[in-house]
């Protein structure tokens, strides 16, 4: 992304960073200066005896290997195509198969697979990428080291690249909260009834001193976006687009200009005021603000960011681009609103390993496009609001929502999803009255902190419930469980026997303590 951007100067963009996401890139960093590689995929990529890997870690290393996007990833690449038939063949025998698999077919196979994630831009910058995409097979040490020794020059490069970019006023960088919190759910589970009345709520009445937790996320997401960038972000993505009028309020005290969700966020709050959601047009072209509130907020629009992010990958990219071009030039002829803002955003779907050479074509001829269009100009969102101040349209109301259908049903409401908050309640009330005890020493405190700003985090509860893969369920539900275990590690309490349970045989309220603890 940096280097589309880098390579037209004329494209605007806001580009949004989660402080964990920055935080995992220091990480990165320092294995990567240290040597003390953590990752075992890139410590694969750098040993020099993969011969000598036990069975548990070859296994482990081949299924990662094959953890991508076939059409595109895999198949172009006959190298890879044939270790991934290699291998089709030797696993009907089972476990037993990875002994046969020869430290070069392990190397050439975790070569692949960080080749296969170098992306376009890079390939086409450094042409021995190109000739190790030639070579197929029989890789070297020396091959491989120069791979991982790219890789961490590209990551330590990302930050300081993306500054350069802001500070030449090209784009604008925004956050969200620290650990990714779904903020309307951790201040009021009622929110998630706003949009779906009826949907069915964890046995805790809400997340004890939700409101206070919130704002520390805001609050550690301005220091750690201050602290990598220079300078606090005006704007906030709130994780997955989740929104309502106390998270506004929230993001009002804390100096937020503005923020963004999802269309059908709109819609629900245009219904909830009386007026005509079917047309929501005026609204989802301007900043919108509530009474009484400083934040502005844009919404996305669901059509045309859907297209990127799901639909474009199959067709032609100057196909792809004509037509986003005519839609674009669609909303402005029937606009009426002078200067309507048009609102494009991906929200993590990875669109581009979906795409035929990593989107390269697409987002090159895209912004091209869009730079050199003669009516359409590219703007963030501070801009637009330095230059047409008076198009923030008055909201009576804000439903709370999500850019994923409008709610929260995606985190709330199964009944896993509804026993994981009630953990997470049981947790939060522990953490509050061990604190409260002044026992912990300063240093165990911070550590603990940390550990429970991760398991307030949107993504486990997006993952309990059936519609998705089960082996996926399965790891995200024991590294929660491990989460909240570790969270009891530190607080130096007992782990409640519900924590040894996997979620999806779970049942009944949750108990801590040998105390039932159960909201409303």
């Amino acid at each position: 992304m940096a280097a589309h951007l880098e390579a037209r100067p004329e494209m605007q963009a806001v580009v949004n960073f989660v402080p964990t996401l920055l935080e995992q890139l220091d990480d990165y960093v320092e294995q990567f200066r240290s040597g003390v590689i953590r990752d075992p995929l890139l410590a694969a990529l750098a040993e020099p005896n993969l011969e000598g890997m036990n069975i548990e870690a070859r296994r482990q290393l081949v299924t990662a290997c094959f953890r991508l996007n076939f059409p595109t990833m895999l198949d172009p690449f006959p190298g890879y195509r044939r270790l991934q038939r290699l291998w089709q063949g030797l696993k009907e025998d089972g476990e037993p198969a990875i002994d046969y698999l020869s430290g070069q077919y392990l190397a050439d196979l975790v070569t692949w697979y960080h080749l296969a994630w170098t992306g376009e831009t890079l390939r086409r910058e450094h042409g021995w990428l190109v000739h190790l995409l030639d070579k197929g097979s029989g890789f070297s040490l020396e091959d491989r080291q120069q791979l991982f020794r790219l890789i961490g020059e590209v990551i330590a490069d990302l930050v300081p690249r993306f500054k350069a970019l802001e500070a030449k006023g090209q784009i604008e960088l925004s956050a969200t909260p620290h650990s990714h919190p779904i903020g309307p759910l951790l201040l009021d589970f009622q929110a998630a009834r706003e949009a779906r009345p009826g949907l069915s709520l964890p046995a805790s009445a809400g997340y004890p001193g939700g409101a206070e937790r919130f704002g520390v996320h805001i609050r550690a997401a301005q220091e750690v976006h201050s602290d990598h960038f220079g300078k606090r972000p005006q704007g906030f993505w709130p994780a997955e687009g989740g929104i309502s009028t106390p998270v506004l309020e929230l993001f009002s005290r804390a100096s937020v200009r503005w923020a963004a969700s999802g269309e059908g966020v709109l819609r629900h709050s245009l219904r909830a005021a009386g007026l005509d959601a079917a047309h929501p047009a005026p609204w989802l072209y301007s900043p919108c603000r509530l009474p009484g509130q400083s934040t502005a907020c844009f919404f996305r629009d669901d059509y045309l960011s859907d297209l990127i992010g799901f639909e474009y990958k199959g067709w032609f990219a100057e196909d792809s681009v004509r037509h986003f071009i005519h839609a674009l030039d669609e909303r402005e002829r029937n606009s009426s609103i002078p200067d309507p803002v048009v609102t494009v955003i991906l929200d993590g779907e990875n669109a581009w390993e979906y795409y035929p050479y990593n989107g390269w074509y697409f987002l090159s001829e895209l912004y091209q496009a869009l730079a050199e269009h003669p009516t359409i100009r590219v703007t963030t969102f501070s801009d637009y609001l330095d230059l047409f101040p008076d198009n923030v349209a008055a909201l009576p109301v804000m439903t709370a929502g999500s850019w994923v259908y409008g709610d929260f049903t995606t985190w709330m409401g199964d009944p896993a999803k509804n026993r994981a908050w009630d953990m997470l309640c049981v947790a939060k009330l522990a953490y509050d009255e061990r604190l409260a005890s002044g026992s912990l020493p300063k240093d165990v405190e911070r550590q603990a902190e940390m550990q429970l700003r991760s398991c307030e985090s949107s993504d486990w509860f997006w993952w309990f419930g059936d519609y998705n893969p089960g082996d996926s369920v399965e790891a995200f539900d024991r590294l929660y469980r491990s989460k909240l275990k570790r969270l009891y590690h530190l607080l130096g309490l007992p782990v409640p026997a519900v924590l040894y349970v996997p979620l999806c045989q779970g049942g009944g309220p949750v108990e801590a303590g040998g105390v039932m603890r159960r909201g409303g």
